[in-house]
């Protein structure tokens, strides 16, 4: 059955337009286009500003106090032991936190390390110290270590201890070589690990 437009025409079967006036013939109906919604997601979560380097840093003093008493333990392989504990706090510091470490981190974690470890050996020493001079003192000691077969490196230590000015002077070198090679370790241990 044909259809005509408006203005009097014929329209052609399934025609959208008239042919001679152009007036649309029916309604057009345009499907929506649905553009895909590309569903990203969620970025990451900011990576926690690490805390600082201190004493105040519960995770890097937890640490470095293991590394000390380990290092301290270790004391038959002198300067090998606090080179080592610098480098180990920083590699188990890495480890625990994920925290980047650049070489002024890896120093002050060697620093912290060492000043520990310095305080465990200056008590032990005080200790060792006391535990003489309640044995009647360093000559009683001495008289009864000459019976035994004892080093006499040994000996010559133990007269270190009778003397205040050797004491200070065997403290300070201890703490200088300490601190600076478990610094020294832990520059090492953040070039080497610490960077991931």
């Amino acid at each position: 059955m044909p259809e005509f437009c408006t203005c009097g025409t014929e329209l052609v079967t399934d025609s959208l337009f008239c042919h001679k006036c152009g007036r649309p013939t029916r309604e057009i109906v345009v499907p929506e286009t649905v553009v895909p919604v590309q569903v990203l997601p969620p970025p990451p979560p900011p990576r926690p500003e690490p805390l600082p380097l201190n004493f105040h840093n519960g995770v890097a003093m937890r640490i470095a106090l293991l590394v000390a008493v380990g290092a301290t333990l270790l004391s038959f392989l002198p300067y090998l032991n606090w080179l080592a504990a610098g480098f180990f706090a920083v590699f188990f510091y890495r480890r625990r936190t994920g925290s980047f470490l650049n070489l002024e981190s890896g120093l002050r974690m060697g620093w912290i390390t060492g000043l520990l470890m310095f305080a465990i050996m200056a008590c032990l020493m005080t200790a060792f110290w006391l535990f003489l001079r309640s044995a009647g003192g360093l000559e009683a000691v001495q008289a009864q270590l000459k019976t035994a077969a004892v080093d006499p490196k040994f000996m010559e230590a133990l007269k270190m201890l009778q003397s205040g000015p050797d004491v200070a002077r065997l403290l300070l070198q201890l703490f200088v070589f300490t601190i600076l090679l478990s610094m020294a370790g832990g520059a090492l241990g953040a070039k080497m690990v610490g960077r991931g």
